[in-house]
């Protein structure tokens, strides 16, 4: 019982401490938000204020007016580049560094110009305005520089980045219109023309040849005897398909002898 109601115990101051910090955390970002909303307020103010200043009052006023205004709008311009371009780009890490110390001597610039604005000597007033007029100016070419070259590189970097999306987008489209119609199979009863070899046509069975009578077979024997006393060959006989008729007779041959019929 004791061991759950340590338990208990725990898991309320846990809770509890969860509670406080979660408290602590809202209240300090809401103060930050109200201190920035009150910051920004002030400088919208102060930068009517300043643009009023400088249309109407004349002189060296009027001017240092105007200069407050020029330096405050570049520096603000500046700071607010930089910071959004560094969340991109680490390598600005360094324009961040130098654009630090450069706004060390741009606020240093701003309260000697807000407390030369009360001087009651005029003419104290106009000999210091071209040093601040220089001044004022080589801070605010210093911070336009950093800023412009700050854009010039997040652009060319988005233009790479453009260039290189159109060309894989090219590619792809090209891809994608490369087709070809398939060929067409040669079916069992279609073969290729090139593969198909002629049909020869169909020998005819061999038929033997009848056998010659013995009296074919004398007379060819006196035939080629006499084809060789006189020196050429005698053609052979053409082959008959049908068996031969009866052979000839010649002068030289006996005539048979009718059968007795006593």
């Amino acid at each position: 019982m004791e061991a759950v109601i340590a338990v208990f115990a725990l898991l309320f101051v846990l809770f509890v401490g969860l509670g406080v910090y979660a408290t602590v955390k809202a209240v300090g970002a809401a103060k930050r938000g109200v201190d920035r909303g009150i910051t920004q307020a002030r400088r919208t103010v102060e930068d009517h204020t300043l643009r009023a200043k400088s249309f109407a009052q004349p002189g060296a006023a009027g001017e240092l007016a105007q200069l407050r205004l020029k330096l405050r709008t570049s520096m603000r311009a500046t700071q607010d580049a930089l910071n959004a371009a560094v969340a991109e780009d680490e390598s600005l890490k360094e324009s961040v560094g130098l654009f630090e110390r450069l706004s060390a001597h741009g606020h240093e610039l701003d309260d000697e110009l807000k407390r030369l604005e009360s001087e009651p000597n005029r003419a104290a007033l106009t000999e210091r305005l071209p040093e601040l007029r220089e001044r004022t100016e080589r801070i605010t070419h210093s911070a336009d520089s950093l800023r412009w070259a700050a854009h010039d590189r997040a652009r060319r970097f988005a233009d790479d980045d453009l260039d290189s999306l159109g060309a894989q987008i090219d590619l792809e489209s090209g891809a994608l219109r490369h087709w070809t119609a398939p060929e067409p199979q040669p079916t069992s009863s279609q073969q290729p023309t090139s593969s198909r070899q002629p049909d020869s046509p169909p020998q005819p069975a061999t038929q033997p040849w009848p056998e010659a009578p013995a009296s074919d077979a004398a007379t060819a024997g006196q035939t080629w005897s006499d084809a060789a006393q006189s020196g050429s060959a005698p053609e052979p006989d053409r082959p008959a398909i049908t068996p031969p008729g009866p052979p000839p007779a010649y002068p030289w041959q006996k005539k048979p002898r009718p059968e007795s019929t006593t």
